[in-house]
């Protein structure tokens, strides 16, 4: 099954706000193809691998490999992490996203190439369905009403600043970090960090989650060995620090990045998060 090509379009009621920094390009994410007319810097490949997970083979993975902390399993539902769909929660899910404490309570993180098109635009009428299971939206549907990408993600696709913030709309009067709280943001926390890893692969009715050492790819980006990340984990992401008590942690990546988060399975990488990643986050919290 081949992952979901994601609609293109500029929606009116959503607002690109950037800053600046350098360029670059990248290779193309599995299960993250862009449509025809995006820049050189994003592969219209979907690349080589799909998927075909269901709840079964997620279980028959996690009893072969259980006892390591290598192993992609179903998960307990985290609420702060959700799936990334079009419209409403009826179609398909694309990528994955996350809560992220802001002032404004309404902040999420994923990755720049779920939300934006380099040189083409951002993608429209997208909604945050958080701790979504199985047909499910037990914590609501949350429109996306801002988009905020670093210019060299959105000209050119830079690997580098794969990373987008996401103000989400209130729903019945509140907005999503007060309803399920929200993981802090981790900058220049460094390259060897055990972090937590949850997301929804595209072939999926429910998330897997990983436990593992991040490492250095280069000094821009961060790699991870995990099975099974498949497309649609694109977003997902990397929390170290995590208290189970409250089910947060500090946020240090989302899979993206080099080969828009990597175009095999196993390994998948991130943007490093540092001071530029912090400026991105400020003008989206300003």
């Amino acid at each position: 099954m081949t992952a979901r090509r994601v609609p293109l379009g500029l929606a009116a009621a959503l607002v690109i706000s950037v800053t600046t920094a350098g360029c670059g390009s990248s290779d193309g994410r599995p299960g993250q193809a862009l449509s025809p007319g995006s820049s050189a810097g994003a592969s219209a490949s979907p690349g080589p691998h799909h998927g075909g997970w269901n709840k079964q083979r997620f279980l028959a993975a996690f009893d072969k490999h259980k006892g390591t902390t290598r192993t992609a399993s179903p998960t307990t539902i985290n609420a702060l992490v959700g799936a990334v769909f079009t419209n409403d929660a009826s179609g398909d899910h694309f990528c994955t996203a996350s809560v992220v404490d802001s002032a404004g309570q309404n902040l999420i993180v994923t990755a720049a190439h779920c939300v934006y098109d380099p040189g083409v635009g951002q993608r429209a009428d997208l909604v945050f369905v958080p701790g979504y299971r199985g047909g499910d939206a037990p914590n609501g549907v949350w429109p996306l009403s801002a988009i905020t990408v670093d210019p060299s993600w959105a000209q050119q696709g830079n690997p580098d600043l794969d990373v987008a913030f996401a103000v989400v709309q209130p729903q019945g009067g509140k907005q999503v970090q007060q309803v399920l709280g929200a993981n802090k943001l981790g900058v220049d926390k460094g390259y060897q960090l055990p972090v937590r890893m949850t997301g929804y692969p595209s072939t999926a009715d429910v998330p897997i989650t990983c436990m593992n050492t991040t490492a250095e790819q280069s000094t821009t980006q961060l790699r991870i060995a995990c099975p099974d990340y498949t497309g649609g984990t694109s977003g997902s992401p990397w929390v170290t620090g995590f208290d189970p008590r409250t089910k947060t942690g500090t946020v240090v990546g989302v899979i993206g990045g080099y080969q828009q988060g990597g175009n095999t399975p196993d390994i998948s990488y991130s943007s490093y998060f540092d001071d530029t990643v912090q400026a991105l986050y400020d003008r989206a919290t300003g």
